[in-house]
C-alpha cells in the first residue's frame, strides 16, 4: 500500500472524497486544512495502480479540473497513478566519514502533513543502541552550539536591536521605541517584543493579539530589567478570575489593573525569579532549562559592559532548537539512526487508550464548554487539546494560545465560560497563513515529524489513521526533548 494525499482546494462547508479504493459506495470524509477556508485534505492508503476518484462538495459531485481526469461509460472522474515506492538507497557514506540517508521528505501546499513515509519493508528494528546512539549524538551536537546560533542572521550585525514596546505609545501613536540602534538600518534587523510591566491588562491582551505573540517579556521601567513573561497561561487565569467577579468587568478594572498588579496581586502568584539564559549558553542548556522548570520560552539576555541594563536579544524555545537540529542533519539524518523508524515505534508523546503509552492523549468534542476545557488545559498541564468528532475523527485543535484571540472586540469582557462553546471559541481565531498544528500518520518517521514542528506556527503534529482520520496521538516539541534527555531529568 502507498502512502497517497488527496487536496482540493475549490472550498466548501463538507467534501468528501469517493472513489473506485472505496468501492464508489463509501465516503472518506476531509478535513480542513488550518490557514486556509477552501483547502481540505484526506490521505489513503491504496495499492500501486490506476485509481478513479471524485469529490462529493455540499451535496454535489465535482471533480478537479487542475488535476488529471477522464470519460467513460460512467462519466468523468479525476484519475491519479499510484506507484510502487522507488527503493531507497541503504545508507550511504560521505567523504567525512558521516552516514546519510536520502530521503524526499516534500511537504504539501498547506505544510500540515508528510508526503509519504519509508516503506514498511526498510524499516530497521527499533534497537536500544539505535536510540542511545541517537540521543547521545544529539546531546553532543547541541552542546557544540550556542545561543548565540539561534538568533536570525539579520539580528547578528552589531548585535540584534532591542525593541522595547510600551503599549500606550503603541496604541495611541503607532510608535515603537527602539533602544540602541545605530542607524535607520536597524529597522530592518530581527525584532523582539517586550511589554511594560505597567501596561493594563487589556492594552497588553491587545497587543499580544494584534502582533501575533504567544508570549512576551515584561519590561520593568524601575529596575530597567526584565522582570517576567506574560504568557497566554496569564490570560486564561485571568479570565477564569473574571468569570468568578464579574463586577471587574463592569468596572473597568481590567483596564485599570497593570499586568504587574494581577501577576503579583489580584491572581496572588508566587513571586518567581526569572529563568533566562545568555547568548554563550549552549543549546542543550536552553533545552534542559525549558524542560526543568516547565517553561515554552527563555529571554535571552546579554549585558554589555559598564551597563547594569540588559540587551533583549531573542526568546528562546524547543521550536527553534527543533529547527535548528533539522537544519543540520537535513542530508544526513542516517547519522541518527532514530530519526529514520516511523513515529508509532518510538515511545514519546500522548496517545490514546486503545493504543497505549506513556502518558494518555485526552480529546474533547467540539460542543463541549469552554471552561471545561481551560480546567483540562491547567490541570493536566498541557498547552493543547484535539478536537473530535462522535467517531474520533480530527476537527480542530484547542490550545492556550488561543485565548489572545478573545483580545479581538473586546470578546474577553462579554464571553461567559460556562455558557460559551469550544466550537464558539474557535470560530474567533484568526484565520493565519501558518498553520497551527501538523498532522501525520503512525508510518511517517521522526524526523518528518521534526520536519513539520519546524514550520513556522507549529508547535504539535496530530498523529491520526489515515483511512478515518481518527486521533491516534500528539507529538510536541516537549515531547521529543524529554525523550531524548530523558537521563537528565
Amino acid at each position: 500500500m502507498v502512502h497517497t494525499q488527496f487536496i482540493w482546494s475549490h472550498g466548501g462547508n463538507q467534501v468528501f472524497l469517493c472513489g473506485d479504493f472505496t468501492g464508489w459506495i463509501k465516503y472518506q470524509q476531509m478535513v480542513p486544512v488550518e490557514g486556509s477556508s477552501t483547502t481540505f485534505s484526506t490521505i489513503c492508503d491504496l495499492p500501486p495502480g490506476l485509481h478513479k476518484f471524485k469529490f462529493l462538495v455540499d451535496g454535489v459531485w465535482r471533480i478537479n479540473e487542475q488535476h488529471a481526469f477522464a470519460e467513460d461509460e460512467y462519466g468523468v472522474n479525476n484519475i491519479v497513478l499510484v506507484k510502487q515506492p522507488e527503493v531507497m538507497p541503504q545508507t550511504l557514506i560521505v567523504d567525512d566519514g558521516i552516514p546519510i540517508m536520502d530521503i524526499d521528505n516534500h511537504a504539501d501546499d498547506g505544510s500540515i502533513s508528510t508526503s509519504r513515509s519509508i516503506p514498511h519493508e526498510l524499516v530497521m528494528p527499533l534497537r536500544a543502541e539505535d536510540i542511545e546512539a541517537t540521543c547521545n549524538r544529539l546531546s553532543d551536537h547541541l552542546s557544540s552550539y550556542t545561543v548565540y546560533d539561534l538568533i536570525p542572521d539579520s539580528g547578528k550585525v552589531r548585535m540584534p536591536s532591542f525593541i522595547l514596546m510600551s503599549v500606550c505609545i503603541y496604541l495611541h501613536f503607532c510608535h515603537l521605541t527602539i533602544l540602541n540602534s545605530d542607524s535607520d538600518s536597524s529597522l530592518t534587523f530581527s525584532k523582539v517584543f517586550a511589554l511594560d510591566a505597567n501596561v493594563s491588562v487589556e492594552d497588553a491582551f491587545l497587543v499580544m493579539h494584534e502582533e501575533g505573540l504567544n508570549v512576551a517579556p515584561l519590561w520593568d521601567e524601575t529596575s530597567h530589567q526584565i522582570s517576567g513573561m506574560l504568557t497566554s497561561t496569564d490570560f486564561i487565569l485571568i479570565l477564569m478570575e473574571l468569570q468568578r467577579n464579574h463586577a471587574m468587568v463592569a468596572n473597568n478594572v481590567l483596564e485599570l489593573s497593570s499586568i504587574s498588579a494581577w501577576k503579583e496581586g489580584k491572581l496572588q502568584l508566587q513571586k518567581k525569579p526569572l529563568i533566562k539564559v545568555d547568548p554563550d549558553e549552549t543549546l542543550k542548556d536552553v533545552a534542559i532549562k525549558i524542560l526543568h522548570n516547565h517553561i515554552s520560552t527563555l529571554p535571552v539576555l546579554y549585558m554589555p559592559q559598564d551597563t547594569t541594563c540588559p540587551q533583549l536579544l531573542h526568546v528562546a524555545c524547543l521550536g527553534g532548537v527543533l529547527k535548528h537540529i533539522h537544519k543540520h542533519f537535513e542530508h544526513r539524518i542516517g547519522y541518527l539512526p532514530l530519526l529514520q523508524q516511523p513515529i508509532g515505534r518510538i515511545p514519546l508523546g500522548s496517545w490514546i487508550r486503545d493504543i497505549g503509552g506513556a502518558r494518555e492523549l485526552l480529546t474533547l468534542v467540539s460542543s463541549e464548554l469552554l471552561s471545561h476545557a481551560f480546567k483540562l488545559l491547567l490541570d493536566e498541564h498541557i498547552s493543547s487539546v484535539p478536537i473530535v468528532d462522535n467517531k474520533g475523527a480530527l476537527v480542530n485543535i484547542f490550545s492556550r494560545s488561543d485565548i489572545t484571540s478573545f483580545a479581538k472586540g473586546n470578546v474577553y469582557a462579554r464571553i461567559q465560560l460556562d455558557h460559551a462553546t469550544i466550537s464558539q471559541a474557535l470560530q474567533l481565531v484568526d484565520k493565519k497563513s501558518h498553520p497551527r498544528f501538523g498532522i501525520c500518520t503512525l508510518s511517517d518517521t521522526l524526523y518528518q515529524v521534526i520536519t513539520l514542528l519546524s514550520n513556522p506556527g507549529v508547535r504539535r503534529v496530530v498523529v491520526v489513521e489515515a483511512a478515518t482520520q481518527r486521533v491516534l496521538g500528539l507529538i510536541t516539541s516537549k515531547d521529543i526533548f524529554t525523550f531524548v534527555f530523558r537521563d537528565f531529568r
